[in-house]
């Protein structure tokens, strides 16, 4: 699934589509779109705008207004295992694709098409994204990007399960997944099965700070996938600060990599 930082980039993307009259919305696609009929997303968009583009965690979401001005629903977007958001610019062009395949039209799973000859497109090959309408939000803890130092240390430190477990749960802290919790376990050399409520406070402190170092890195880099520790999370992989052993296991159900001398 994608992480916060793709889905940051993915908004700064979704900005380009604002404050463009809507001219036509291809909702066909009825598994992406569920569980609104085709049409449905059309009729509530088309003649409007899209006005302001939002994130909390990984999700994603555009405020919008109707003909008239007055405020229209929510546009949730979410990019699934591989998609991406695709702009085009006024008159129809569109930015150079780094697609080494080629585009199919089917791919495309949902179109805005603006009046000035631009688009809006959802390019997922998998078809694991989702567009629907007045997202529910509600069940997600404070954003991964902008939580404060106290709340992260209360909202971590509540609680028996493992620290990589309690960093992973969405309700605690939103946007954080899989290679984003190694990375920062690792930057901050703490073990992902320490269990969270025995964690001090300098040891949080110090995971509140690998945290925003990993986030601001993998925004500025292009993904989470551009972690200091990342490529070394493989059979025969060694720590890149100290040479260890990488190890592997699961914790919290899922798969996890640390260094075996300094994350003990």
């Amino acid at each position: 699934m994608p992480e916060l930082p793709e889905v940051e980039s993915a908004r700064r993307v979704l900005v380009h589509a604002l404050d463009r009259e809507i001219a036509a919305v291809d909702d066909t696609d009825h598994w992406v779109c569920r569980p609104h009929a085709p049409g449905e997303i059309a009729a509530a968009l088309v003649g409007g705008r899209l006005t302001a583009a939002h994130r909390k965690g990984k999700s994603m979401w555009c405020e919008t207004a109707g003909r008239d001005g007055a405020p229209g629903p929510h546009l949730g977007i979410h990019l699934g295992m591989g998609g991406r958001l695709i702009v085009g610019e006024q008159g129809g062009g569109e930015p150079v694709r780094p697609d080494r395949t080629p585009r199919k039209a089917e791919w495309d799973r949902f179109t805005v098409v603006f009046s000035d000859g631009g688009r809006l497109r959802l390019f997922d090959k998998r078809r694991l994204g989702r567009v629907r309408l007045d997202p529910e939000f509600d069940a997600l803890g404070p954003d991964a990007e902008m939580i404060s130092r106290t709340d992260f240390r209360a909202r971590v430190r509540r609680g028996r399960s493992a620290v990589k477990a309690r960093l992973l749960d969405q309700s605690v802290l939103a946007g954080v997944g899989n290679l984003l919790a190694d990375e920062t376990l690792w930057q901050a050399a703490v073990s992902p099965s320490a269990t969270a409520d025995e964690l001090s406070e300098r040891t949080l402190d110090g995971l509140y700070d690998a945290l925003e170092r990993s986030l601001k890195a993998a925004i500025a880099n292009g993904g989470v996938h551009t972690g200091e520790v990342i490529e070394h999370r493989r059979a025969g992989g060694r720590c890149p600060r100290c040479g260890a052993e990488m190890v592997h296991g699961t914790v919290g159900g899922r798969s996890t990599w640390w260094c075996s001398a300094e994350q003990v």
